[in-house]
């Protein structure tokens, strides 16, 4: 018997009760329910979430926009990871959305907070963004020396 998302297993004698002790998954089994279940929350996240499409869309704009905007390889590398660190902002964000939301749904002072917290880490994200697409564009023309 497996626990999910856990990278626990059970192990479970056909005589036992199914509550025997715990003893790691092999290492391979978890890196691929690890991946898994990471690809299942990508795909559940593009298809349910307005602002993690959006997101996307975003980053596969970026891709090959950046070959042409990027001073070097490391300007691009920066200006892709800060991309991929608001994704990565942004589904942390929905996950205490959702989970607040399923705690309670009505309205509750505290809880709006705690949304508002991660809407402005997300704000902060995109403000990083904007900063090292705009400093790499200015290095690109010569505004500015790397």
């Amino acid at each position: 018997m497996t626990s999910r998302n856990t990278g626990w297993r059970r192990r479970v004698a056909p005589y036992a009760a199914p509550c025997g002790p715990l003893e790691p998954d092999p290492p391979l089994k978890r890196l691929y329910s690890a991946t898994f279940n990471s690809l299942r929350g990508l795909v559940d996240g593009v298809r349910t979430e307005a602002a993690v499409r959006e997101e996307v869309v975003l980053l596969a704009i970026a891709v090959p926009l950046g070959f042409a905007l990027a001073p070097n390889a490391a300007w691009y590398v920066a200006m892709i990871g800060a991309i991929l660190v608001v994704l990565a902002i942004e589904f942390l964000n929905t996950a205490v959305e959702k989970l607040s939301d399923h705690v309670t749904p009505e309205q509750h002072f505290a809880i709006g907070r705690i949304k508002d917290f991660g809407s402005a880490a997300v704000f902060c994200g995109l403000s990083l963004v904007g900063l090292i697409w705009l400093v790499a564009i200015a290095v690109r023309i010569g505004l500015l020396s790397a």
